[in-house]
Parts: structure tokens; sequence; C-alpha cells
């Protein structure tokens, strides 16, 4: 709180302003005194230990089914080649498999969205939950 007392009023201070000094320290003080008793404390945790050898045993692994759709329509399950209440069926089936198998689904390039939406729908409508699609590697340049 430096006070200038008569003489030349109107030239530059050469003094520092300690305030805003002062209220930073006093600001650091306070993050200090909250701080360290926390860092006192220190929490302990008791980690798991991991078993390089398991005892459980892995589910197996179900093989994924396959359905291709062709551009003119025709749908294959299984490379054999099904209506669609046939499939309706066989996905029906699939869906109580536990577990469940994925269905991954191979669409011709020029077969429209809404018949690969349709096959979907009646997929899920059956109870299949993992649903895929099949597509092939870009050429390489």
């Amino acid at each position: 709180m430096a006070m200038s007392v008569g003489g030349n009023t109107g030239g530059p201070v050469s003094e520092i302003n300690v305030t805003p000094l002062a209220d930073v320290m006093l600001v650091l003080l306070i993050i200090f005194m909250i701080t360290a008793p926390l860092m006192s404390h220190p929490v302990t945790v008791t980690v798991p230990i991991a078993n390089p050898k398991s005892t459980e045993e892995k589910a197996p692994e179900t093989p994924p089914l396959d359905l291709a759709i062709k551009d003119d329509g025709s749908m294959y399950f299984q490379d054999h080649q099904v209506s669609e209440a046939e499939l309706k069926s066989q996905l029906a089936v699939a869906a109580q498999k536990t577990p469940q198998p994925e269905l991954q689904i191979r669409a011709d390039k020029a077969i429209q969205w809404k018949d690969v939406f349709k096959v979907i729908s009646d997929a899920k409508g059956q109870g299949m939950v993992h649903v895929g699609f099949m597509t092939t590697e870009p050429p390489k340049e």
C-alpha cells in the first residue's frame, strides 16, 4: 500500500505495487492448506493378481452364419438357396442357440438398400442380435 505524500504527483512511480503479488500468494496458501491434508492420507487399494493359467473354460467359438443376396434378389443361406419363409425359420432356430452366432450378410453391389434392410429387419424380428456385413478389400493402387 504505497502512498505518495507531497512532491511530484504527475511523474512515474518507481516503487513496485505488491498488492497483486499478495493476492496471488494468499490464493496459493489457501490451495496448499486444502491439498496438504489430502496428500498425507494415502489410499490403499487391493488389486487382483492376474492368473496366466486361467482355469475358466472359454465358450466354444460358434461359426458365423453366411447369407448371400444376389442382384436378382435370390438368397443363399449357408450356400443353399432359400426362400424368405425358409430364411426366417432358419434364423429363428439360430437365434435360440447359446451363444448366438453372428449373421454375416454379403449383398451384391447392384442390390437396392431397401432389400438388404428388409432382410436385416426380418433377422432382428426372429431374434438375431449380431448382424454384420462382409465386404471386399479395396483395390491396391
